[in-house]
């Protein structure tokens, strides 16, 4: 007998911190038509601002089609709990205003099964937003991670903006580069960014002499952009990791990236193929230059088709500096 697959539960998920604006973002969206047509939702209200909600105005609000839970803290939050709310209200899609000084982590790790992200939005205050970046970045990075769209409110048109405006457009696309963005000024009167992000490198020739302040960047282009790099010709420095569990003739090349914060420094490493005996001769750890040519193919290590540099030439070098990566 087949076994029955929980229901997929679409999931609204709205981000930011106190007073960015969120209610107020909701509650349109629930009074238009284009957003609510009258689909039994369950709203998680996560975050007790100035603003409330007036569901006497949402579409179709006679039918009682939204029903309002607050989650008072972020260590209520359970399997169990958001399963018994979604029965309780007998819901088909969930809304939830996050409290931005929780972490996401929280609600993905006990989100239950079949329940579905289908759009991530993060509202942000513009006259507060380089602030809670400074402080608290690593909350504020995460929320910017996994937005489709980030809606700044309160902008100003003024001589600052446009310093203001390149400033928040980085920290945006070093978080995530496919998001959409947009600056609100007044009910009416939105400003679509368009700010175009070129690669520090010219992708237009066949070999790339990536700069040591450009790993980051070239790390994750790679990695996005698999086929645009096929056939491409690499210079760059980084460390070689080798060890008895890889196969002869293959090491690992790569640096410690920092996305967001000391906390989330990881090894961004791609697999290299070179000459057996001199790939024998490398030191775990140590900084060499590569000239390798780029190949997507299947690997074993990778378990998935990736990019893998064939090497004609391994040098050692100092170390870069920093050693540490950013974008």
């Amino acid at each position: 007998m087949p076994m029955n697959m929980p229901q997929e539960m679409p999931v609204y998920l709205f981000t930011g911190f106190l007073d960015a604006g969120k209610t107020t973002f909701i509650q349109d969206a629930l009074e238009s038509r284009d957003f609510n047509e009258g689909e039994q939702t369950l709203l998680l209200v996560c975050e007790e601002g100035e603003v409330e909600y007036d569901p006497g105005r949402f579409y179709q609000s006679g039918s009682e089609k939204v029903v309002i839970e607050q989650i008072e803290d972020e260590t209520d939050l359970s399997t169990f709990l958001l399963n018994s709310l979604v029965k309780k209200a007998g819901a088909s899609r969930v809304i939830i205003e996050w409290n931005g000084m929780w972490s996401l982590s929280s609600l993905y790790e006990n989100m239950p099964i079949g329940w579905m992200i289908y759009q991530q939005v993060m509202l942000a205050d513009a006259t507060t937003f380089l602030m809670y970046n400074r402080n608290i970045r690593q909350l504020t990075f995460e929320q910017l991670q996994g937005a489709e769209m980030v809606a700044f409110n309160r902008c100003k048109r003024d001589e600052k903006f446009e310093d203001w405006q390149m400033e928040a457009h980085k920290i945006c696309r070093v978080a995530n580069r496919k998001s959409q963005i947009i600056y609100e000024f007044g009910r009416n009167d939105i400003l679509m960014d368009d700010i175009a992000d070129p690669l520090p490198y010219d992708m237009t020739k066949k070999l790339l002499d990536i700069q040591d302040e450009d790993f980051a960047e070239w790390y994750r282009d790679i990695n996005e952009k698999q086929d645009e790099y096929e056939g491409k010709e690499i210079i760059i420095k980084g460390r070689a990791v080798v060890g008895d569990e890889l196969p002869k003739g293959k090491f690992i090349f790569g640096r410690h990236v920092m996305t967001c914060c000391e906390a989330d420094i990881q090894f961004a490493g791609l697999l290299c193929r070179y000459d057996e005996k001199k790939t024998a001769r490398l030191s775990n750890g140590q900084w060499v230059e590569i000239r390798a040519r780029v190949k997507n193919e299947y690997d074993p290590i990778y378990e998935e088709v990736g990019p893998v540099m064939y090497c004609s030439k391994v040098t050692k070098v100092d170390p870069c500096s920093p050693e540490v990566a950013t974008f």
